[in-house]
């Protein structure tokens, strides 16, 4: 590696690591224990932006956000200690979801570990890589001059592969030397492809089925590769269901499309699943969400034929067997998908159709009054562009967008859909104020009221660094409603801990600079959201929802009264 004339501070350097791998936005909390850092966002600030978040938490779904965004990893800096503690809720979300980011972690100096320093943390027993951990690789800086390589390294771990999140830490005082290492070149991932022996018996296995079955999901796709996806499904005329929000892979709209495999399931389709005689899954891990808790496909030995398709050769065989295991990136396993040549007899167009068909029936709602928030999705839908991106958290108003929303497919206008599959309240908020800063595209977020107020502050980056194009939905129902939901289940009647205390969402919204609306029942939701999309600035729309209105498809009542019948039985 030849070494630069003029040496630079290491905290400059990492600066000039990122732009050379093409980072144009950071998202972080500032610290002092990385000054240098932040001074190097200054120096730079005409090539790249440092996004000053509110809280570490938020600053970490965003980077999350952005790494679904752009395929490439989102990026966010904390600090030591709670700055790391705050950001972990992020690494997770991106570990689940495969989702490729890196999480810089200011150190504290070197002479000064090992000594329960302020703040002190060792990262590598906090974070642990590993299968059940939160990122795939720990490392920690000692030798600033080899920096830029640290940062290469990172780059590619979190790409190659099963994506994911990786944690580099910078000791206070490695960043405030000078070096003179040059950065590297821009890290281009690995692939793997599909053997030809592999194909060949996917195309025999597949041939032979009568009811098959594509589940596609999983992190590292590519717009080519949804084409190619749905090149191949159209060949094959294969019916495609999307794993748990992971819906924007196949378009919803799709002759092919059977739904989404997660939950909130359609039931007609939860038992398509079971009745298939073949399962090709494409890229998810098959995780407790996706499988139904793993009852949809019985672990460890499905009774459908499983041919599993993902880029990580340890998650193959990690949880199922199948008759079939490839390892294989999805930029390399879908057009190899879509160049197999169908029977000339496909056994299973009407069983393709019904499933469609049943998807269809899925998203007939059954009316709800006052507020109808099937229809809210519905004009939400009508009145905002195609291509919009849809941001939520965690909790059981999710559902109805899930259930009541068409996706586009990600090779028409990207990702549309930014949900954690770890299930972790307060992502939407900040996903979506993230997905507004980096894309012209108009970002609505729903969120309900106890995930909003977990990252609500974050409204204040949205306002400081100039997003227009978004929309929040609070639903405001006084409740942690999908715990309510399982308390009547379990303990009917019983209420304890899942009541909300909520502030006037619409006014909070204002003091953020936003514009601020509100509505009690269907009739002032399509007024409101005129008013929303011509404000010229982000728009806060709060909607008032009876807390007995649970889910899509039930109301507590519903469920506490079957609870109660099954308890005297």
């Amino acid at each position: 590696m030849t070494r630069q004339a003029h040496p630079r501070l290491a905290g400059h350097k990492l600066v000039e690591a990122l732009l050379a791998q093409g980072v144009t936005d950071a998202f972080g909390v500032p610290g002092e224990s990385f000054l240098a850092v932040l001074d190097g966002f200054h120096e730079y600030r005409d090539s790249i932006r440092f996004i000053a978040c509110r809280q570490e938490g938020g600053a970490a779904f965003m980077a999350e956000a952005q790494g679904k965004l752009t395929g490439r990893p989102g990026i966010c800096f904390v600090t030591r200690g709670p700055g790391a503690t705050n950001a972990s809720i992020g690494l997770h979300t991106a570990f689940q979801d495969s989702t490729p980011m890196i999480l810089f972690i200011g150190q504290v100096a070197s002479d000064q570990r090992d000594r329960e320093a302020f703040q002190e943390v060792d990262y590598r027993q906090m974070f642990g890589p590993g299968t059940l951990g939160m990122a795939k690789w720990v490392g920690e800086v000692h030798d600033a001059e080899r920096l830029p390589e640290y940062v290469a390294r990172a780059f590619h771990t979190a790409m190659q592969g099963r994506p994911g999140p990786v944690v580099l830490v910078l000791p206070e005082d490695m960043l405030t030397k000078p070096i003179t290492a040059p950065v590297v070149a821009p890290a281009r991932p690995a692939e793997a492809a599909p053997t030809p022996t592999a194909l060949a018996e996917l195309r025999e296995r597949l041939a032979a089925a009568k009811q098959p079955l594509v589940i596609a999901g999983g992190g590292g796709w590519t717009a080519e590769a949804t084409a190619a996806l749905q090149t191949f499904a159209e060949a094959w005329q294969l019916p495609v269901g999307c794993a748990f929000r992971f819906q924007d892979l196949f378009d919803n709209a799709h002759p092919n499309y059977a739904g989404d495999v997660g939950i909130g399931i359609n039931p007609r389709l939860a038992a398509r699943v079971k009745a298939a005689d073949l399962i090709l899954a494409i890229g998810p891990r098959l995780g407790e969400m996706t499988t139904g808790g793993y009852t949809l496909l019985q672990a460890p030995r499905p009774a459908q034929q499983l041919i599993h398709i993902h880029a990580g050769a340890e998650e193959l065989g990690r949880v199922y067997t199948g008759e079939l295991l490839i390892n294989a990136s999805m930029s390399q396993a879908a057009p190899a998908l879509a160049g197999l040549t169908p029977p000339a007899d496909i056994a299973w167009r009407d069983w393709t159709a019904a499933a469609h068909a049943d998807y269809e029936a899925n998203l007939v709602p059954t009316p709800v009054a006052p507020l109808d928030m099937a229809e809210v999705i519905r004009l939400i839908d009508a009145k905002l562009p195609e291509g919009t991106i849809f941001t939520n958290g965690a909790g059981n108003y999710s559902g109805w967008l899930h259930r009541f929303h068409r996706y586009t497919a990600l090779h028409r206008f990207g990702r549309t859909q930014l949900a954690p599959t770890s299930g972790a309240m307060g992502y939407g908020v900040p996903a979506a104020v993230a997905a507004a800063l980096l894309q012209d595209r108009w970002v609505v977020n729903i969120a309900g009221d106890g995930d909003f107020l977990m990252t609500g502050q974050e409204l204040a980056t949205a306002t400081g660094y100039g997003a227009k194009k978004l929309l929040v939905v609070v639903v405001d129902n006084g409740t942690y409603g999908t715990i309510r939901m399982h308390q009547e289940r379990e303990y009917p009647g019983r209420v304890s801990g899942s009541d909300l205390f909520n502030p006037d969402f619409a006014k909070l919204a204002e003091a953020y600079g936003f514009a601020a609306l509100y509505a009690e029942n269907t009739g002032q939701v399509g007024p409101a959201l005129d008013a929303a999309i011509a404000a010229g600035k982000p728009a806060l729309l709060h909607l008032r929802l009876s807390s007995d209105v649970s889910t899509s498809r039930s109301t507590l009542t519903a469920i506490r009264e079957a609870a109660q019948k099954a308890h005297h039985a």
